[in-house]
């Protein structure tokens, strides 16, 4: 694919961004929750994810921006963390606790799409192939 690796290093500083965004909303605490604030009270936090999304997106983007085939085969070994990192973000977000369900706001959905989409364009490397002689 031609643009793929633009793509995935947009995707890649969409995520960064995706994490300063609200990603759920609990209407009996009054509590928004998003990828910078996961402190509910001190007996249930989910932890700054932006540190995690940060570092892999980084490293994505180098890669994605490395015209190397080791570059390209290790950004995929990334892109799948960082999938995984995302799902489980989704799912440990969206869970209902003690019988109360949290509002799920778009960020978190779109959190996993932009996951999804830098997968795929990992997978899609533009690389130059060289004739032999």
């Amino acid at each position: 694919m031609k643009y793929s690796q633009q793509i995935g290093v947009i995707a890649a500083i969409l995520v960064i961004a995706i994490c300063f965004l609200p990603w759920i909303e609990v209407p009996s605490l009054h509590l928004t929750l998003n990828g910078i604030n996961g402190k509910v009270n001190d007996a249930l936090t989910f932890g700054s994810q932006w540190k995690a999304h940060s570092f892999f997106c980084i490293i994505m983007i180098i890669l994605f921006l490395t015209p190397q085939l080791w570059a390209k085969r290790t950004n995929i070994f990334f892109a799948v963390l960082h999938l995984g990192w995302a799902i489980k973000n989704y799912i440990i977000f969206s869970m209902c606790r003690q019988g109360e369900c949290p509002e799920i706001k778009p960020a978190l959905y779109i959190l996993v799409l932009l996951a999804l989409i830098i997968q795929v364009m990992a997978l899609l490397p533009k690389l130059e192939i060289k004739e032999s002689e």
